[in-house]
């Protein structure tokens, strides 16, 4: 798929000028015109479409972005079981090995952070629906957003937004043109240790903010040359901000990507807009997905709270600095578009120990531009790394991070059906299977390495729409599906019938003219 670095490539076409900024649940490329195929896709046939012999056994747990309702489906696109919540999804679900469902939930009227993928709280139901824990971590300070992963220990790892002033964003080197009289919403990483019915204390953190630095004045903080520091983020490294008119903050509104209260201050504060959160129990290593400077940053989870905000320290020796980066090399000076290969991706992970690929990262890929059309695509990387295990870190300042290109990646044969401009993810599976969530249509698909569609199934629920933006553009968009196997801890013992009768099919309302 690609020569080399300096070579032509599917993947390295530049991002299109109109963006959007990643404003959407999860951070998005180009909505679709009014003249592109949502209204058709919403006529597809709903419910189960394939099932062959080659479809791993399981179920399927997913929260339609519309809806309170979370759902575990059958292999037949069955529903099993479901969990009400009485709040708005703010991102992924996750079940837990005691039984429990872990849901990030919005916070309606949380201040200061209106942006896409908002959440603030974090449920915890029983198998029956009881919540035994919510937390809220949403001020004027902060605010959880998009994703969280479980640790082995129980605690949380949670996505937040934190905020600086104008004039802190100016002292740390930030272009002036970049930053809105409101600031700026760099993220952070906290782990909560959760303490039930309504507590959780943050045992440690990591801040984007600690490990910046900038060449655009020399006179300001942490000035230094890109090139030189690949382990440090350009704080002027995410794409420029495009003019969004008040025509397309109105659309991306009436679409439901943000709240209605959001303006275009808010979408040029959230310049990381984080959206994927992983953990590496093995390696103690934090991976994330960071689609508007277009790349995967890799930490380490082995440090303090002190050591993770320098540059010493920690299992790997180097504090809170990255680790490992890969997909956009400009953001670091060490190469143009030509070389970018992320765009826009969502739910990066570490593929499982035990299946095959382990040890790779894999990501959905949103917004690869293209002359006959958008498309997406899945991505298997294998990172370099050294006899020790630690990332290989190209010396020369021409030389980005490896590998040019993904070990296995897979797209449609036509490219664009698989097209979904947001949200969206793929993980394995124990029989080399690789499940994807093409989320913009809530359509779930499992696929053979060959690229062999051997499951698929597109969702007919949507809900209604309370407590998020009510709208009629891609109801059955799904944040993420996970694939749960049958031997998962928390369907020991369950009777697992499909309910009778299923449940029923809500569209949320039209938006009121």
């Amino acid at each position: 798929m690609t020569k080399d670095r300096r070579g032509s490539s599917t993947y390295s076409q530049v991002m299109p000028a109109v963006l959007l900024l990643a404003l959407c649940f999860g951070g998005c490329g180009t909505p679709p015109e009014e003249d592109e195929p949502d209204a058709a896709e919403e006529d597809e046939p709903r419910g189960l479409r394939l099932t062959t012999p080659h479809a791993s056994p399981g179920y399927v747990l997913y929260n339609p972005n519309l809806s309170d309702t979370t759902y575990l489906i059958d292999i037949e696109g069955r529903v099993v079981h479901t969990w009400e919540s009485d709040y708005g999804p703010g991102g992924g679900s996750y079940l837990l090995e005691n039984g429990h469902l872990l849901r990030a939930s919005d916070v309606a009227d949380a201040p200061v952070f209106s942006g896409g993928g908002e959440a603030g709280r974090i449920e915890e139901f029983t198998w029956d629906g009881e919540v035994v824990w919510e937390f809220i971590f949403a001020t004027e300070g902060h605010r959880l957003h998009h994703d969280m992963a479980v640790l082995p220990n129980g605690n949380l790892l949670g996505i937040a937004w934190e905020h600086k002033s104008a004039v802190e964003a100016t002292q740390a080197g930030r272009r002036p043109e970049l930053t809105p009289e409101g600031g700026l919403w760099p993220d952070m990483i906290v782990e909560i240790e959760p303490q039930p019915p309504d507590a959780g204390r943050v045992v440690w953190t990591w801040h984007m903010w600690d490990h910046t630095l900038q060449n655009h004045d020399p006179e300001l903080s942490n000035y230094g040359e890109p090139a030189e520091h690949p382990e440090l983020i350009d704080i002027n490294g995410d794409q420029d901000t495009p003019e969004l008119s008040a025509e397309e903050l109105a659309r991306l509104r009436a679409l439901g990507y943000v709240p209605s209260d959001t303006d275009r201050d808010d979408l040029s504060s959230d310049f990381m807009h984080t959206n994927a959160v992983a953990y590496n129990a093995e390696l103690d290593q934090i991976v994330l997905s960071v689609p508007r400077f277009n790349e995967l940053w890799v930490i380490d989870h082995s440090t303090t709270t002190v050591e993770a905000a320098g540059n010493t320290g920690g299992r790997w020796g180097r504090g809170g600095d990255l680790l490992y980066r890969w997909g956009n090399p400009g953001t670091y000076g060490r190469g143009g578009a030509a070389d970018q290969r992320l765009f826009f991706q969502h739910d990066v992970q570490w593929v499982p120990e035990s299946m095959p690929g382990a040890g790779h990262l894999m990501l959905f890929n949103n917004n690869i531009e293209d002359p006959d059309g958008n498309y997406s695509a899945v991505f298997e990387l294998a990172p370099p790394v050294d006899d020790a295990g630690a990332y290989v870190v190209p010396e020369d300042e021409d030389e980005p991070f490896g590998p040019v290109a993904p070990v296995w990646s897979y797209m449609a044969p036509d490219k664009v059906s698989l097209y979904s401009f947001f949200i969206s993810g793929a993980h394995r599976l124990s029989n080399g299977n690789t499940f994807i969530t093409d989320g913009r249509k809530g359509r779930f698909l499992e696929v053979t390495s060959e690229g062999e569609i051997v499951w698929e199934y597109w969702t007919p629920y949507a809900g209604d729409g309370e407590g998020n933006p009510t709208t009629l553009a891609n109801p059955h968009s799904v944040f993420r599906a996970t694939k749960i196997p049958p031997d998962h801890p928390v369907l020991a013992g369950r009777a697992l019938a499909p309910l009778d009768p299923q449940p029923p099919v809500v569209l949320p309302a039209a938006p009121e003219s």
